[in-house]
């Protein structure tokens, strides 16, 4: 039952699997975001959200939803605009490695 499994897991994941960034490479892009999200994904804004630590495909499907119009958000749909599918892919890897350290309220 498990073997039957394998196949299926592997076609569910390639299409996230393909869309792996390049972390390098989103941090270079990433310069264009720090005004309001800051270089190390945290907001420097209080409207705009943090990015660091955020799970890669979320960062990738609110990205591309800016980008296509499905989202909206004044200053993100303009600047989503200019994004190709690799410029998503590596932003999503780059700020989805970013390490946070939670510390609940004493």
């Amino acid at each position: 039952m498990i073997l039957r499994l394998v196949p299926l897991a592997v076609l569910l994941l390639a299409p996230a699997l393909a869309q792996a960034g390049d972390a390098r490479a989103g941090r270079a892009k990433a310069i264009a975001c720090q005004a309001c999200h800051g270089l190390d994904g945290v907001s420097k804004l209080p409207d705009a959200p943090n990015l660091s630590g955020q799970v890669e495909p979320y960062l990738v499907k609110a990205l591309t939803e800016f980008r296509d119009g499905t989202r909206k958000n004044e200053v993100m749909s303009v600047a989503a605009q200019e994004l190709t599918d690799a410029d998503i892919a590596n932003l999503a890897a780059y700020y989805s490695g970013i390490q946070v350290e939670v510390i609940p309220p004493g």
